[in-house]
């Protein structure tokens, strides 16, 4: 934790690592998550002496809850299903021409 941080900031450091390890993040990764979200914590509440704009502008971490966090990779459908989900999705609806389509065609003619 960085110098000058309140017990507030340190009990939420700690448990937002553990909660980062419990998921299976790795102890380095899981303090970096930590650092990083009271930190922005700590810029928007005026708290940090020196912050970047981007930390003081935006949704606080705990707003966002996980937006932007990176779990649903691959393709930019925004549907946490793959490709090959999708597929047998469009396969159940019989959607013409599902073979040649990628993971974003077959996101939107199922109307995800």
């Amino acid at each position: 934790m960085p110098a000058g941080s309140n017990s507030k900031r340190e009990r939420q450091y700690e448990h937002i690592k553990d909660s980062a390890e419990s998921r299976g993040a790795s102890k380095g990764r899981a303090k970096e998550i930590a650092a990083r979200t009271v930190n922005k914590e700590r810029a928007q509440a005026g708290e940090a002496k020196t912050s970047s704009s981007s930390s003081t502008k935006g949704k606080s971490p705990s707003q966002r809850g996980g937006e932007k966090s990176g779990k649903s990779r691959g393709g930019s459908s925004g549907s946490g299903a793959t490709r090959e989900q999708l597929y047998e999705e469009a396969k159940k609806k019989g959607i013409e021409g599902r073979s040649t389509m990628n993971k974003d065609q077959l996101a939107r003619a199922l109307g995800h």
